[in-house]
């Protein structure tokens, strides 16, 4: 309460801003990194010494991988093939990349099986790096609201540095350094993310010359993310692999962006849109009747490791949540566990049950099922992914309009399974196999210069102006190209090579997917 126009000298307004220079570097125990007031050349060393730790960094992952008895299981991880990227056809010329991925590696988001005789453990010991934070923190003595300064950009202001560090607390109160959170992204996942970051690096800087060594201008690049810990840190680490401080220029502070809860499209979005969830919600409900029979005979071998429960669509716990798909699906459900898969990619054995493909098999198809024919309709297309597309295609079209005064030329986007498989559905061509940890896809859009001809042919049409170039769009999955069936026909794909959509093609099924009024479509009663 203000009395006469002052604050009490005993008000402290602590403004504390937890920045991305989170602390990279390896566990807290032996944490030495200098702060952000140092000159360059301790930033540079930081640098090394955070690469140095990444790479000496060993974690046992190798039993999660797949083997010759299950080559159809997928091992939760898939790097980007930099060495193996195909290169555009002679004549395109790469103007913009819209990227999305998927978080890294992370712990379950509930504790489920942990008893004999599945025994997979209830405290994951895998989050040593990044537990120490560096904070700005103003310290605003007796300063009226009003007068609390307000730092532009490029000045740093009177900070002190906040030194701490994050310790999981159990509830009997007892803590110990190292334990993660219920879904978080561990030490593996922030390797793999970092990792994902790098080899963006060497496929679109030192392959490509798509974008520069150093970082000189902020807004030829743009990072989002959803709002969830695991997605913020997964970006993060990406950015940094991507462009690491000693590759920016020192003015250059690349922002990430975060939306609100109610405004996100980076997944189909049922926290805003009732309509969605009804359609889920019925999706899940009939594919619970039809699959639920196909898994009885599991029950002898699996029903002794969830506490004797019968392995179901809609079971408790869902036979989704088991095998770690679906994560955000909305169906009511406490005992929703993502378990197997996270266990297998940080090496924790589990019971050999659960990578027997003809078990596996038997659950992935069950768990699918609802969310392979919920996007198989329009509806459920546009009111998921509509808004997203929409957006991309518009700044796709601002590039290809305005290339030489439009700076941005690649978009990494943080996001979640759904929204991957969501994707790929939207264009026919998901595989119906769950996505694995940093899947990624990416929408490449490439300029054709017109072919002049010469001679007299050549001087007519050069007095009649010169020909807007072609614009062409390429969809890649999991370092394949698709083929996408909307630009099947002659004429909305280049000549010979079908994986390059045009972008006016590219563009017309986008907008047959863009809800005219989202707002009112996402009411429970849908499109009137």
């Amino acid at each position: 309460m203000r009395h006469g126009g002052k604050i009490p000298n005993i008000l402290l307004i602590l403004t504390v801003f937890i920045t991305a220079s989170i602390f990279h570097t390896v566990s807290a125990d032996h944490l030495d990194v200098p702060g952000t007031g140092e000159a360059s050349g301790s930033e540079d060393r930081s640098n090394a010494t955070l690469n140095t730790e990444r790479e000496e960094m060993h974690l046992d992952v190798l039993k999660g991988r797949p083997s010759e008895k299950f080559p159809g299981y997928r091992y939760p991880q898939v790097p980007l093939d930099v060495e193996n990227y195909p290169i555009g056809p002679d004549g395109l010329e790469l103007e913009q990349v819209h990227i999305y991925v998927r978080h890294g590696e992370r712990t379950p988001v509930g504790v489920r099986m942990n008893d004999p005789p599945a025994s997979i453990p209830d405290h994951w010991m895998l989050c040593k790096m990044a537990r120490r934070f560096q904070a700005s923190v103003s310290s605003l003595l007796g300063v009226p609201i009003e007068r609390i300064p307000h730092l532009k950009e490029g000045e740093s202001g009177s900070e002190d540095v906040l030194q701490t560090k994050k310790i999981v607390e159990r509830k009997d109160g007892s803590a110990a350094e190292g334990e993660c959170l219920l879904g978080e992204l561990t030490d593996l996942g922030r390797q793999s993310t970092y990792s994902f970051g790098r080899d963006l690096r060497r496929l679109y800087i030192d392959r490509l010359g798509f974008l520069p060594d150093t970082l000189s201008d902020k807004d030829s690049v743009y990072f989002r993310t959803t709002n969830m810990p695991r997605t913020i840190d997964s970006l993060l680490e990406i950015m940094h692999g991507l462009y690491p401080a000693t590759k920016c220029q020192p003015d250059i502070v690349p922002p990430y962006f975060v939306r609100n809860g109610k405004d996100e499209n980076l997944i189909g979005n049922t926290y805003a849109c009732k309509r969605l969830e009804i359609l889920q919600v019925g999706f899940a409900t009939a594919a619970a009747q039809a699959f639920n029979p196909s898994l009885e005979p599991l029950d002898k071998k699996l029903s002794k490791y969830i506490d004797g429960n019968p392995i179901r669509v809609d079971g408790k716990p869902r036979a989704s949540g088991i095998m770690d798909t679906a994560s955000f699906k909305p169906i009511p459900c406490t005992n929703r566990v993502l378990m197997i898969r996270a266990a297998l990619a940080h090496g924790i054995k589990v019971p050999p049950e659960f990578t027997d493909k003809s078990v596996v098999d038997v659950i992935d198809v069950s768990t699918q099922a609802d969310f392979v024919d919920e996007h198989k309709t329009e509806e459920v297309r546009r009111l998921g992914m509509g808004r997203l597309l929409d957006e991309m295609t518009r700044k796709m079209q601002h590039k290809s309009e305005h290339a030489e005064s439009d700076p941005l030329k690649i978009l990494v986007h943080s996001t979640h399974d759904t929204a991957i498989a969501a994707l790929c559905s939207t264009f026919d061509v998901y595989d119906e196999r769950w996505p694995a940890f940093t899947a990624s896809i990416s929408f490449e859009l490439f300029k054709k210069a017109p072919q002049f001809q010469s001679g007299f042919s050549q001087a007519i049409l050069s007095r009649l102006g010169s020909p807007s170039p072609q614009h062409y769009v390429r969809m890649r999955y999991q370092n394949k190209n698709m083929i996408l069936p909307m630009c099947a026909q002659d004429g909305d794909h280049l000549e010979g090579h079908p994986e390059f959509c045009t972008l006016e093609a590219f563009q017309a099924r986008v907008k047959e997917l863009t809800p005219e009024d989202w707002d009112a479509e996402c009411l429970p009663s849908g499109k009137a």
